[in-house]
């Protein structure tokens, strides 16, 4: 049985979230999408907001990642550990706030809101690498 994941990149600003209310729904009823994951971690700029975060998932998103900019917006700390729905880089240290880790269901197990019933393990992570002179 085939299972379509949508993978978006960064939601950027208001107007990435925006386009998602405008051409999600569609794009995954047109290609039969059965599960969107995005990164929503410059919704806000350098950062997600919790209104943003609603939005996104209001979209049609069913797990938000966030990366190097997870904090960029304070706010969004208790936010991160009361929401499912959102998945912070595994890496980071297991103080950080929301899930990201084994032990806080960070490596999770995620089934689409709505259609039939599967279920796809997601594990975020944030890398680094070294800019050369």
């Amino acid at each position: 049985m085939l299972f379509k994941v949508l993978a978006v990149g960064d939601v950027t600003g208001e107007s990435g979230v925006d386009f998602l209310h405008r051409r999600l729904r569609s794009l995954k009823k047109e290609k039969s999408i059965d599960f969107v994951v995005a990164n929503g971690e410059n919704a806000a700029g350098n950062g997600l907001l919790p209104t943003h975060a609603e939005d996104i998932l209001a979209a049609g998103v069913d797990v938000i990642t966030l990366g190097n900019h997870s904090f960029g917006k304070t706010q969004i700390a208790d936010f991160l550990e009361e929401s499912p729905y959102i998945l912070r880089p595994a890496n980071f240290t297991g103080r950080a706030p929301g899930r990201g880790r084994d032990g806080d269901g960070g490596s999770r197990t995620a089934s689409p809101k709505t259609g039939p019933t599967r279920s796809l393990r997601l594990r975020r992570l944030c890398g680094r690498s070294r800019k050369w002179p």
